[in-house]
Order: C-alpha cells, then structure tokens, then sequence
C-alpha cells in the first residue's frame, strides 16, 4: 500500500502535535511552585534543617556535616556521576566559583563508583584530586537525605538551613546563594 507523499508530513504533524499537547504548560514560568516547607523540620527542601550525614573521603577519612560546618560560612554538595556534563559542571565551579569563597567549604559526592577505592580512581582519572569528594556507596545520602541526582548542588548555610537544592545550571543561582550566607 502506498500513500501520496503529502500525506506522510501530516502524519509527522499530527504525531507531533498530539505529543506537545501532552506536554502540558509550554510557557513556564521562573516561579517556585513546591509547596511550603515548615522551619524547624529535618528535611532536603530550602529552609529545612539539613540533614546530618557523615560520609568517607576518597583518603578514607570520615567527613561529618556538623562538623565541617564549623568554622565555616557553610558547605556545598554536588553530587556527580563523573560525565561530561558533572565535568562541566565541576570544572566551572572549581574555576569560576570556589575562588570567590574560601571560608565554604565545596564537597564533590560520588553516590555511582561504589567503593572509597573506585571512586578515588575516578577522582584521579577526571583530574580532581584538589577538590575533596565524598563516597555515597549506599546512595542514602544522595537519593534518601537530599532527594538528589547527578547534577544537583545543596548549600547548607553554617547554622545548618538548606539554602539551595536544585540542579547546577550557569553557577548563577549558585554564586547569589553563596553571596547571600550569613
């Protein structure tokens, strides 16, 4: 069976449109829509309490939240897969960020490697052996305590309130965060 040629770009037409109009709002806005959060509570959302974790470094040494909260203007996470995009991510931030903020402290967690072992051979191999990275072999403080995935960075102010916990864009968002600490 054959069709008339103007037929097929119809179809692609139709197909297309019926996909986009599944798509929902395809004018987003910049507004927060999640809903509120209560201060006071534990939790990963912006103006929670950050929860506690204490993770092992690539050397095997134990890394506490609270405690590397003192003495410092407060803490970021982000948490890479070591692709290209994390590296992107990693290497504007490295760049272009840590400099402007030498009392936060920037921790790299690698919830994908599995091992203190493996993930200081990625560590090695994608050329970061100056930033500390931290070993997420259970993922429980990247999927259960903060809700994350590859890409997304938390700022923990030094009184320990999530500030910020989206995905790393332009390091904009990031740098007006860090500005913005008490």
């Amino acid at each position: 069976m054959s069709f008339p040629r103007f037929i097929f770009p119809v179809y692609i037409y139709v197909i297309l449109l019926l996909v986009l109009s599944g798509c929902g709002d395809l004018d987003p806005s910049s507004e927060d829509k999640r809903p509120p959060v209560d201060s006071g509570t534990i939790g990963p959302s912006v103006g929670q309490i950050a929860p506690e974790f204490s993770l092992f470094d690539t050397l095997g040494n134990p890394v506490t939240m609270s405690v590397e909260l003192t003495g410092a203007d407060g803490i970021v996470l982000y948490f890479t897969m070591w692709c290209p995009i994390c590296d992107s991510h990693m290497s504007h931030m490295r760049s272009q960020i840590i400099p402007k903020f030498p009392d936060v402290k920037f921790f790299i967690i690698d919830f994908v490697s599995g091992t203190v072992e493996l993930s200081r051979k990625a560590q090695e191999e994608n050329g970061y052996t100056d930033l500390t990275v931290l070993v997420d072999n259970t993922q429980e403080v990247q999927e259960t305590l903060y809700d994350a995935t590859m890409g997304t960075t938390v700022v923990i102010d030094n009184t320990g309130i999530v500030r910020m916990n989206e995905d790393y864009k332009d390091g904009v968002k990031l740098t007006e965060t860090l500005t913005a600490l008490p």
